[in-house]
């Protein structure tokens, strides 16, 4: 009896259990091996003896200017590929210290086993299971996205502080260097780190304009390039430093004001988006849960997948033009 239940066991279920118990094997060796590996604890031992104080919090983003010949071999092959670079610095700027492959296996991971789940639950449903994995696949991407998302904005709520505070040491007549240490210093994170790793920077012989267009490139944001526009041109043509940040920093927080005043207003239009994006999916997997012979049709009958198929695309351009209308830039 046994062995004939084992004999209706599919073999790609087993492929896939295998697969699943590999990557996530893989997954804890590079996590532990980033954090708690040789290298890892190498670097921070030397990082501590370059800093002032022994015990100074090091910025991140000096742990991940790592030489090439130290990173494993798939980081290796996948840095060589044209646009991974973005990916590593799409991890930066959501301040997590993994790497693209770590990322990978993850989505590998979440992939098998959301495709397991859901042919587990929908019993016999590729279709479904197909869906399972890609929404899994998406899973650390949508998080890393998430994340870097509410980084950026907290970073530009204290970017008009972070700029008061450097007119006033300005004016008190500090240089614009240690006006940089002191908003690392004075300011919370993650707007103290970035100026402190400007600063290091600079300590550590880069040009200042080089170190800005840096900090601009780890930090898309548009209030900070004005930022960094602005320093660079006083620098080339001279001028009144203090009042040009001083005037940014009002504008800054004008537009700021104005962004939310807008979202207030698309709150409801943003609500419905949302509504109408994810009710007829909670729908669906409702009725296949308590009603499965119901939506059987639809996972089997050839008619019924291309019906899917139709809805999945028109869902699919419906969701982006919602979008579209919703998004507002200021």
């Amino acid at each position: 009896m046994l062995r004939k239940e084992i004999g209706h066991f599919p073999p790609m279920l087993s492929v896939l259990v295998f697969i699943a118990v590999v990557l996530l094997l893989e997954g804890c060796y590079l996590l532990w091996k980033t954090y708690r590996g040789p290298q890892a604890k190498k670097m921070e031992l030397r990082l501590k003896a370059l800093s002032p104080a022994g015990d100074t919090p090091t910025p991140p983003h000096l742990l991940r200017q790592r030489d090439a010949s130290q990173l494993p071999p798939l980081e290796r092959l996948l840095l060589r590929l044209p646009r991974a670079h973005r990916l590593d610095r799409w991890l930066l700027q959501a301040n997590l210290n993994w790497s693209a492959s770590y990322l990978l296996l993850a989505c590998l991971a979440f992939a098998a086993a959301g495709f397991l789940g859901v042919t587990a639950l929908l019993h016999q449903a590729w279709l479904g299971g197909a869906i399972g994995a890609a929404a899994g696949a998406c899973a650390p991407l949508a998080y890393v996205n998430r994340r870097r998302a509410r980084r950026l904005l907290k970073l530009e709520q204290q970017l008009p502080d972070a700029l008061d505070l450097m007119v006033r040491a300005l004016r008190a007549g500090h240089a614009f260097g240690a006006a940089l240490q002191m908003i690392g210093e004075e300011m919370a994170e993650p707007i103290a780190g970035e100026f402190r790793f400007v600063h290091d920077e600079v300590n550590f012989g880069v040009a200042l304009e080089q170190a800005l267009g840096n900090l601009s490139v780890r930090v898309p944001s548009t209030d900070l390039r004005y930022f960094v526009v602005a320093v660079l041109i006083q620098r080339d043509s001279g001028g009144n430093l203090t009042e040009v940040l001083g005037n940014l920093s009002r504008l800054i927080r004008q537009r700021r004001k104005l962004f939310w005043h807008v979202r207030v207003l698309s709150a409801e239009g943003r609500m419905s988006a949302w509504l109408l994006s994810l009710l007829p999916f909670a729908i669906g997997a409702l009725m296949a849960v308590f009603n499965p012979d119901f939506m059987a049709p639809l996972w089997n009958d050839p008619l019924g997948i291309a019906i899917v198929r139709g809805m999945l695309v028109s869902m699919a351009l419906g969701i982006l033009l919602l979008r579209k209308i919703i998004r507002i830039r200021i």
